[in-house]
């Protein structure tokens, strides 16, 4: 009979918990103001938020998909057009293509980062391309070098997806700074996790950015009055506070997170598993610690069996789900993205869990076997 599950692979409750008394004073602060959407906070938050990032402004929006549909809109970007991002990515970055009405194009992977192959890329531009969105899962960054200048050399717009990589460093820039924009989300779960919905959409040029400004509040310079059309996606000053409070613990979180990603490299090296690989010049921050085995779904019932909780991001890339077969196109047969759906499970992690409990993980690892 299976223990029941004791360490879930993660606990948003637990990062509450360690802010509690912060986080409780800034939702008071809040409540006691009469002011619920698009104050003082938000306000606050974005210029915190950009200064993070390293980016000259921060919208806040209702969600990581409203961000980057949102980003792709200010961009001009509708029917007709085709955006190329990766397969094996949350639905929400397709769904985000398909809102603005343009056609979603996927291309396959990178095996060793999880992230899109450039040269992928390169094969899938047509004279309906317009934009690119690079997905940095699992906390790991996308090879923003060749894909910044192939998107150049063909004039596309470059929308960063970074719902996984609050705090990703490539080659020295942030992730969120290597695009004309950037879109984050502050899901419960996120690195950067609201209690509750939100979202970000980051840029460096003044047009850019304040045209995601009126589309996310109706098209409005002047309120009730509509310039263009716009649509209702806001940040709310609850979240927006409580935000403020875990942005300044997200840089120690993130090493605690790397931290406990060490311990399992080094545990696990011995086991028959393909760990989480960092490519020359990027910064992991973990929001997944994801390992990849033929035996996967095996090893989630050993581990659930003894109470250990695990993930699969993502169990059936978009290009084989039954709302987008044969409605998008694709580059080739995305083997490497049918692969890793295959085979990838995420491993509990998050700041809160001790060393102790990622090594009770790693132990019961290592005494899988396919047949046990």
């Amino acid at each position: 009979m299976s223990e029941p599950i004791q360490l879930l692979s993660s606990n948003p409750k637990t990062n509450y918990l360690a802010h509690k008394a912060e986080i409780d004073a800034a939702v008071a602060r809040v409540l006691e103001s009469g002011w619920y959407i698009l104050g003082k906070e938000v306000a606050a938050f974005e210029s915190e938020f950009a200064a993070h990032v390293g980016a000259r402004f921060a919208i806040g929006v209702g969600s990581g998909t409203e961000a980057i549909h949102l980003a792709l809109r200010s961009c001009g970007i509708g029917k007709g057009d085709e955006v190329i991002t990766v397969s094996h990515t949350a639905v929400a970055t397709v769904a985000a293509i398909e809102l603005c009405g343009a056609t979603p194009v996927l291309v396959d992977i990178d095996l060793s980062t999880y992230t899109m192959d450039p040269h992928q890329l390169e094969l899938a531009i047509t004279r309906q391309t317009r934009a690119v969105i690079p997905v940095h899962l699992y906390g790991h960054p996308a090879d923003m070098e060749s894909i910044v200048s192939i998107a150049e050399h063909h004039k596309l717009w470059v929308i960063e997806d970074c719902a996984q990589s609050h705090g990703a460093v490539y080659k020295g820039r942030m992730t969120g700074t290597w695009g004309h924009l950037a879109a984050f989300s502050f899901y419960p779960t996120k690195n950067l996790g609201a209690i509750g919905d939100g979202g970000m959409v980051v840029a460096s040029d003044a047009a850019l950015a304040e045209r995601v400004r009126l589309l996310r509040e109706y098209g409005w310079r002047q309120r009730y009055i509509s310039d263009i059309p716009g649509l209702n996606s806001r940040l709310d000053e609850l979240q927006a506070a409580i935000l403020r409070v875990k942005l300044r613990y997200l840089a120690e979180e993130t090493l605690k997170r790397q931290l406990l990603a060490g311990i399992y490299d080094k545990m696990l090296s011995a086991a028959s598993l393909i760990l989480p690989r960092r490519a020359p010049g990027a910064t992991h921050v973990y929001h997944q610690y994801v390992v990849r085995s033929k035996y996967r779904d095996s090893l989630k019932e050993f581990l659930r069996e003894r109470g250990i909780g695990t993930l699969i991001h993502y169990p059936v890339p978009v290009h084989l789900q039954p709302a987008y077969i044969n409605r998008l196109r694709t580059i080739g047969h995305l083997r490497k993205a049918e692969k890793a759906a295959n085979e990838v499970l995420s491993l509990p992690l998050y700041p809160e869990m001790s060393e102790e409990q990622v090594s009770t993980v790693a132990n019961a690892i290592l005494l899988f076997t396919p047949d046990s």
